[in-house]
């Protein structure tokens, strides 16, 4: 039994309604909850999922009787002329009683979030009336359908605003153009699809609770910025600015153009010490403009550019492999005491010699990061290992999301494809650690590589979550290993070290970073062929 329900002109965050989906999902006899803003895209995978946007959609085609969504009024298809700024709900339930129920909580979660005590003039509903209320505001984070937010993000440039553009479906053209124009007003536009950032010690979007400090971060890259950040703070360094640029922005159409403006303002930092740079992998020519930015910005540089080779250091420029390296690399330059790398010999091997001796299974990777999923394929492929994935580097190993396969597979779970309908999992992470327990059910499985993502936005209890999927998998009977690295800090709200305890009471290796999990994964796999017992 399915049902939509559209309230016109009522717009909410994204995140915001990513959570509400999760609770209503959490219902009993609520198979499935879609709550969205009436984009093309939000209701092209509607029907993906199952649910028909047509007139003859039947039980679908409005809201029964009861119905305790204010508003609420049928969707009858394209036809009805939905625009990004009305609010769809998705429900498919197994009964009418949980379509009410799940009506009624829907209504409560929508006023929760518009009544939080605050005086409706205290909440300004255009960026004329923030400023109104903030006249020193120097930047705007917009978070609206992508179909508006070229326009917001102009008009904030146009008041003289740097601009943080969370929002996604933003054209390549629009991102050309916003850029150029921030450009010319000397501001800085970061993004579009930039989750990540910390300005002023302030964390923005997904972001990591960490020191003040030299070392100032530029990303095309969310999760490579929280793993550098965090392991920085751990490590007893700090951070001056964290940048984020939108994950195209190292694309060979954009040119770098937000990376390299950011690399100009961090040169001229007096906060600033040291320089990193982040990104999955970048056009050729793009990383030739950056590394020659670096070189000009007169300061010690790091970059880590994923997946691609070692090389030797250029004047003030060092190249890491891993995001680990790379923040080890720039902790020494401002001169916090890194400890040393663990070797591998040292970790607990003998404990999984019963599992290793069960022969080399396949691997399975599940990650919530996109970023932190193509660092671990990277590693392993240079291992020499063969792994496909749907963020692979190379071409011939590189497979669509969701596709059948054989042998190692890491798969990057926030991936558009696997969202469909549903919360990204560093937000909700039900869809990867159902994965997860599934994988651990399956004798097939001999290791289950996973990452666990703290700090402002994220779950608040990631580990939690992973932790009794690894339990509800173990039980099955298998004695596949599960190894995993924790992305945070001991000031984010999850707490690095109550989450790290969570997973290692529920049977889970966790080692110091991302990159490390997966050269012991490494390490685990030549054992098994070289016949060690």
């Amino acid at each position: 039994m399915n049902e939509i329900l559209v309230e016109r002109g009522r717009y909410f965050d994204s995140v915001f309604l990513m959570r509400i989906s999760r609770e209503l999902e959490a219902i009993p006899g609520v198979r499935r909850a879609v709550v969205a803003m009436g984009t093309p895209a939000n209701l092209a995978a509607l029907e993906s999922v199952g649910f028909r946007l047509t007139a003859a959609a039947g039980p679908q085609a409005g809201p029964s009787p009861g119905d305790a969504s204010a508003g609420a009024s049928p969707l009858a298809g394209p036809q009805a002329g939905l625009r990004p700024d009305d609010l769809v709900t998705a429900l498919d339930a197994e009964t009418p009683n949980a379509f009410a129920a799940a009506k009624q909580r829907l209504a409560e979660l929508l006023t929760a979030g518009t009544d939080d005590g605050e005086k409706s003039e205290d909440r300004p509903a255009t960026l004329d009336e923030a400023l109104a209320v903030d006249a020193g505001a120097n930047l705007a984070l917009i978070s609206v359908p992508g179909a508006y937010a070229a326009a917001e993000a102009r008009r904030a440039l146009r008041r003289g605003l740097h601009v943080m553009l969370f929002s996604d479906n933003v054209s390549v053209d629009d991102e050309i153009l916003l850029k150029d124009e921030a450009a010319a007003r000397g501001l800085l536009v970061m993004g579009p699809d930039c989750g990540t950032a910390i300005l002023n010690g302030v964390p923005l979007g997904f972001a990591n609770v960490v020191r003040r400090g030299s070392i100032g971060l530029v990303g095309a890259s969310g999760t490579g910025i929280q793993e550098v950040s965090s392991l920085i703070d751990r490590w007893g360094g700090g951070i001056s600015q964290a940048i984020g640029t939108g994950g195209r922005d190292l694309s060979e159409r954009v040119g770098g153009r937000s990376t390299l403006a950011a690399v100009d303002l961090l040169a001229g930092d007096p906060e600033t010490a040291v320089l990193v740079v982040v990104s999955k992998a970048p056009a050729k020519a793009v990383a030739d403009c950056v590394l020659a930015r670096l070189r000009e910005a007169g300061k010690p540089a790091v970059v880590q550019f994923v997946g691609a080779s070692p090389r030797a250091p250029e004047d003030q420029v060092l190249f890491a492999d891993t995001l680990d390296a790379a923040a080890r690399a720039a902790c020494r330059l401002a001169g916090a005491s890194v400890p040393r790398e663990p070797g591998l010999s040292t970790l607990p091997q003998a404990h999984f010699q019963p599992e290793l001796r069960r022969g080399l299974r396949p691997l399975r990777g599940l990650f919530c990061g996109g970023t932190l999923a193509q660092e671990a394929w990277a590693v392993l492929r240079q291992g020499g290992l063969e792994v496909r994935s749907n963020v692979a580097v190379d071409p011939a190993l590189k497979v669509k999301a969701g596709a059948e396969v054989r042998g190692h597979i890491i798969w990057d779970l926030g991936d558009d494809a696997f969202t469909v309908g549903r919360p990204h999992p560093m937000i909700e992470p039900a869809l990867r650690d159902d994965l997860v327990a599934a994988a651990l059910g399956d004798p097939g499985v001999g290791i289950v590589l996973v990452d666990c993502v703290l700090g402002h936005g994220a779950h608040p209890d990631p580990a939690g979550s992973l932790g009794a999927a690894v339990v509800k998998g173990k039980v099955a009977g298998t004695q596949s290993v599960v190894i995993a690295s924790i992305t945070g800090t001991e000031r984010d709200p999850q707490g690095y070290r109550e989450q790290r305890r969570t997973l290692e009471a529920a049977g889970v290796l966790v080692l110091d970073s991302n990159a490390l999990a997966s050269r012991f994964v490494l390490e685990l796999t030549k054992r098994v062929v070289g016949g060690a017992s």
